[in-house]
């Protein structure tokens, strides 16, 4: 995707909201706000934040399982099995 067309100023965005907001919702794609010539903003709908933060979500998790193993606090699976099943009993 290439952010230099998705980018407005802040008076068409005002002009326009309505519009804006379609536009969002129908491309999925977010839009950069500009105010005196300068990028301010990043506007998006809603379905694709949500989707942002479902990945950043699982992103972490992943990094944090990551920092797990080089810290080296990992067990065998055979281990583990092991141990729940004795917990079951």
């Amino acid at each position: 995707m290439r952010y230099s067309t998705q980018v407005k100023s802040i008076s068409h965005l005002k002009a326009k909201a309505a519009q804006v907001l379609r536009d969002l919702s129908e491309r999925r794609e977010p839009l950069i706000i500009t105010q005196h010539g300068e990028a301010k903003a990043v506007i998006q709908d809603v379905a694709s934040y949500e989707e942002t933060q479902e990945t950043l979500a699982l992103l972490k998790v992943l990094a944090l399982g990551q920092r797990e193993v080089e810290e080296g606090k990992v067990r065998p699976l055979t281990e583990v099995v092991e141990r729940i099943r004795a917990r079951d009993r």
